[in-house]
């Protein structure tokens, strides 16, 4: 039986934040949100036994690599401790956090630092464009595309339209709720935005141009600069905290289920695979799947609320349908009848995902557990699910390669 493994809680930068602007590096950002992550859960940094932080790019935008080095500028009493860095393009955070789960429940470790960042507005959008395009196979798929990503999700979105049908009324709709969303989260990067209808249209090419294929502005998560931080814990030590801090054992989250899965690296490979499955990408399905089985849930509506990875807004349409929000191919359903609106019957990124609240990739599934931890712990401030004990999560890597999901709750 794998041991328990606990999150103390943690915190974030805001996401509205230019680094390059403010003077800043990638250190100061890194110090930032570790400093801020000791002051919220009231941890030591001699507390610390083991960190881990999630990171794509750092090498190409910022010309840093060996990111684990860093810790032990933060803080004198981290400096012997082990690090590492970990990569699995957006899903770099949530690998690091398997990584520091896996150390916990193998009774190596008590209690880790897991810290996810990335600095990405400090380059012309072409050449950020051009950096995370390494999470494709590089040199062999979307040679002709100027944006990679949204040209290889527009192709996801033309998979949908070619095997269920697609509306693209609901992608619009999905960016609107989220963008709705994050206006509650004070880290987002889009809550100071003025939106109207225009920025949401299919035929406005000013107030929401093209980018690639048939996505807009309006259906692309953000570029942004930021990172997160979690502690999780071993049962001793959980106990030991939840005592000191004189707050009630059975009220500290756990991860209750996980799932982990990675597909060939080449879009075309895995949708010509799956052509004669129900779900476009099973790898996905199969990640979510085994995190629910983990966690001892029937099904995805056994817990609150969902956060999922919404790179683009056809990202977060597949993953309604993988999740059993619906069956295959009625994502629409979901979205007509409220399902995953905020106070709907399964609210999905009441945060503001990616495209409302920002996606600095190294940084987004650590930042996913954060919100959870939130969520379940009635710290969600004006983007609270009423009464939530449970959330699900999902983070992918590239083109569907990387899946990665979690099953957050109190016990």
């Amino acid at each position: 039986m794998p041991r328990e493994v606990y999150i103390l809680g943690g915190a974030q930068t805001d996401f509205a934040r230019n680094i390059e602007r403010e003077g800043g590096d990638m250190f100061g950002l890194f110090r930032d949100v570790a400093e801020a992550a000791f002051t919220a859960t009231q941890i030591e940094p001699k507390e610390v036994d083991v960190a881990h932080v999630g990171n794509f790019v750092g090498e190409l935008f910022a010309g840093q690599g060996h990111l684990g080095g860093f810790f032990g500028h933060v803080h004198p009493d981290l400096a012997d401790i082990p690090a590492s860095r970990h990569e699995a393009a957006c899903a770099s955070g949530s690998i690091a956090i398997l990584a520091a789960a896996a150390e916990i429940e193998a009774e190596r470790y008590g209690l880790a630092l897991v810290l996810g960042i990335e600095l990405m507005r400090n380059v012309p959008g072409q050449r950020a464009a051009e950096h995370l395009g390494a999470a494709a196979w590089v040199g062999r798929e979307a040679q002709e595309a100027r944006y990679l990503w949204p040209y290889m999700f527009s192709q996801v979105a033309a998979e949908y339209e070619d095997r269920f049908g697609l509306d693209r009324a609901h992608l619009r709709a999905i960016s609107e709720n989220n963008f709705a969303n994050a206006k509650r989260n004070p880290y987002s990067q889009t809550r100071g935005w003025t939106l109207g209808s225009d920025n949401f249209s299919e035929t406005d090419d000013e107030a929401n141009p093209p980018i690639e294929g048939s996505l807009r502005k309006s259906d692309c998560g953000q570029v942004t600069d930021g990172a997160a931080a979690i502690f999780l814990a071993s049962r001793d030590v959980a106990e030991a905290y939840a005592k000191r801090r004189g707050i009630p054992f059975e009220t500290i989250p756990r991860i209750k289920g996980w799932g982990h899965s990675t597909a060939p690296l080449l879009y075309s490979t895995k949708v010509s695979a799956s052509r004669e499955d129900p779900y476009v990408f099973p790898s996905v399905r199969k990640a979510m799947t085994d995190a629910l089985t983990r966690a001892e849930m029937p099904d995805v509506f056994a817990c609150d609320g969902v956060e999922v990875h919404d790179c683009f807004s056809i990202t977060e349409y597949m993953a309604i349908d993988h999740f059993g929000i619906t069956p295959p191919g009625e994502s629409w359903r979901a979205i007509e009848d409220g399902t995953i609106a905020l106070g709907g019957k399964l609210p999905v990124n009441p945060s503001g995902g990616l495209i409302g609240l920002g996606h600095p990739v190294g940084a987004t599934g650590v930042r996913m557990m954060l919100d959870s931890w939130r969520q379940v712990t009635g710290n969600a401030g004006d983007y609270q699910i009423e009464g939530a004990k449970n959330m699900a999560s999902f983070n992918v890597g590239g083109s569907a390669t990387t899946s990665v999901s979690f099953v957050v709750g109190i016990s």
